[in-house]
């Protein structure tokens, strides 16, 4: 069979030490015997990596940021296409998601494929919206509230014990021993990321994750449990292993199939001493450690793509367990003209 040309688009190139799902994403794409890919890098910043891995990345466009509204990007995203044809879109941040989401229409319109969530499906799994979600569809779940202010956060007491965990609504979460140190990370989350902040029960325990992909019908195509083995101090994991754990299996297939998700996820959770499996955060999107599942036997990335070519995908069901990935700092070398043409010229 002779491997499907496609152009495909990849946003989240920032591969430092907190690395965006882009170069793991395409790296599974690139490894596919299925798919011959061009990759076209769609960068927010002119320094993220990935622009200048020209192995992983053969041109790249730089983008506005989703803040910018929905009629900036698609505007871009539509110069872009008339020059390279896009095939399928994959977008790899919770924050440009939306964006994405209200721009569905505009895109079919283009016929760029892409396989993410619906509004509702990403709407309802929002981290402030977690203990609805845990009641609705009967997983275990912290309790939480948001707060829009730091007045607010006079509410923790009333609710909590300390240590509880400060979140953002999109990224970032800090545990806080005191009322003190949640005025901090009130601070410094909310002049990041906006608010509300969301305030979380802390559940004491070991925290484990499944990188999972649905076919947006109920199925599971593929899911992979990991256990994080070196956490950065950005709360990222530097390295981590595939588990063999029915349980956690169990729970992502449950949540699949009750929501009918449809693209990747990634399920945080934290597995207490009675070995019950709280959720802590549901993402939205592939992970940045998705290249442990490839390594592991499951190729998420390529199964994405080829559902968003309306391509069926036999469930995954077997993976090798005791695979570790292991991230490593690497220096690349490029000219300074490189980086001069994308400035000016939004491409390289």
């Amino acid at each position: 069979m002779n491997p499907l040309k496609l152009t495909i688009a990849v946003t989240g190139l920032n591969n430092t030490d907190n690395p965006g799902p882009g170069i793991p994403v395409i790296r599974g794409i690139r490894d596919s015997g299925t798919i011959q890919p061009r990759i076209i890098g769609l960068a927010y910043e002119n320094l993220e990596p990935g622009i200048y891995m020209h192995d992983m990345v053969d041109k790249t466009y730089t983008v506005p940021y989703p803040s910018s509204g929905t009629g900036n990007l698609m505007e871009r995203i539509r110069e872009i296409h008339e020059k390279e044809h896009i095939d399928v879109l994959i977008p790899n941040f919770d924050a440009e998601l939306f964006t994405f989401m209200k721009g569905i229409e505009e895109l079919n319109r283009l016929n760029i494929k892409t396989f993410i969530p619906t509004l509702q499906q990403y709407e309802e799994r929002h981290k402030a919206n977690l203990p609805e979600y845990g009641k609705k569809y009967g997983v275990n779940v912290p309790d939480s509230f948001t707060v829009a202010s730091p007045g607010d956060l006079k509410k923790i007491r009333d609710h909590f014990d300390f240590p509880v965990v400060v979140k953002g609504k999109f990224y970032d979460a800090y545990i806080a021993r005191s009322q003190e140190q949640a005025e901090i990370y009130f601070k410094k989350i909310s002049a990041k990321w906006g608010v509300p902040i969301i305030i979380q029960e802390f559940v004491r325990g070991t925290e484990v994750n499944v990188v999972a992909l649905g076919d947006g019908n109920g199925g599971t195509v593929a899911a992979v449990p990991m256990r994080k083995l070196y956490i950065t101090d950005a709360g990222k994991a530097w390295s981590g292993i595939s588990l063999d754990d029915t349980s956690m299996l169990d729970l992502t297939y449950h949540i699949i199939r009750s929501t009918k998700w449809k693209g990747g996820m990634e399920l945080e959770l934290i597995r207490t001493s009675d070995n019950k499996l709280y959720v802590i955060e549901i993402n939205p999107r592939i992970p940045a450690w998705v290249y442990l599942a490839v390594g592991a036997g499951q190729n998420i990335p390529e199964a994405l793509v080829r559902l968003a070519m309306g391509i069926p995908v036999q469930p995954m069901k077997t993976y090798k367990t005791g695979i570790m990935f292991i991230r490593y700092s690497y220096d690349m070398i490029t000219e300074v003209k490189e980086f001069e043409k994308l400035t000016i010229n939004g491409e390289l």
